[in-house]
């Protein structure tokens, strides 16, 4: 994720250290032509003089040399309509972020009801009328501890909710800025709005499955469609791929559904 903590600002860097360092020079060629009309009216008049030392107030120091020529060669990466790629990437980052704290949130969940594991466990594994009656024995003691209340289910809908939207806004992020003919045409339209990509609304839209960008200075959308219909992006995958591939996930594996209750909780009766 540190890759894609870039700046939305950062195309204006290179810019703004031209402006700094060109004005630098400009303001001691400035004071040097004042100085020099200064001797020209006193040496033709012999009407004033300076202590000697004046003309170095408006020498070119080294250091503001080498600062404007490093400004001028930056200037060759400079964007001035901005970099649609770092803002899908930003907006990328944010979107993991917020997943992150989504899983946070769901982790907590199904650790307080994690119980509810160990009860089908003990259930499914009683097969005798004592062993049942063990069960029951449980449950009935521990009935406070075991139950779940609506307020820890509507968390633990919500936060599953906020996790797929936000992966799927990321993944549908990241795959078009990782498409160099889907970021061109982007660049190219926000060229052709005259903005900056730091100034357009850039969102993923499930229902037409695309990521489509809004422009300040006119109605118009471009997008690109995730689905194959342009620069070969095709995103969506079947229920069977997405559950095979969490199936396959360390998140999934050191779960306490992959592990059982014992394992996870008293390291017992592990494969």
């Amino acid at each position: 994720m540190s890759l894609l903590a870039t700046s939305s600002a950062a195309h204006s860097t290179e810019l703004d250290n031209l402006i700094d360092a060109s004005n630098a020079i400009v303001n001691q060629i400035d004071r040097g032509i004042t100085l020099t009309g200064a001797a020209m009216t006193y040496a033709s008049t012999g009407t004033g003089l300076s202590d000697g030392t004046m003309s170095g107030t408006a020498h070119i120091s080294t250091e503001q040399l080498e600062a404007y020529n490093s400004a001028l060669m930056g200037m060759s990466n400079y964007l001035p309509y901005g970099s649609v790629k770092v803002e899908l990437e930003n907006l990328a980052s944010t979107e993991l972020e917020l997943m992150d704290e989504a899983i946070d949130t769901f982790t907590e969940v199904v650790v307080e009801m994690v119980q509810v594991v160990e009860v089908a466990e003990m259930a499914e594994e009683a097969s005798s009328p004592s062993e049942e009656a063990a069960v029951q024995e449980y449950v009935v003691t521990n009935s406070e501890v075991l139950t779940i209340d609506q307020e820890e289910v509507d968390t633990y809908n919500q936060s599953l909710d906020d996790i797929e939207t936000h992966a799927n806004n990321a993944s549908a992020f990241l795959a078009v800025a990782g498409n160099e003919e889907a970021v061109a045409f982007l660049d190219q339209g926000v060229e052709n709005a005259n903005t900056t990509a730091d100034q357009t609304n850039i969102f993923y839209n499930a229902n037409s499955q695309w990521i489509a960008m809004g422009y300040p200075t006119t109605r118009n959308l471009t997008a690109v469609y995730l689905n194959g219909q342009n620069f070969g992006i095709d995103l969506y995958v079947t229920e069977a791929d997405i559950l095979s591939v969490g199936s396959e996930s360390e998140y999934y594996l050191t779960g306490p559904t992959a592990l059982g209750y014992k394992c996870l909780i008293t390291q017992e009766d592990c494969e």
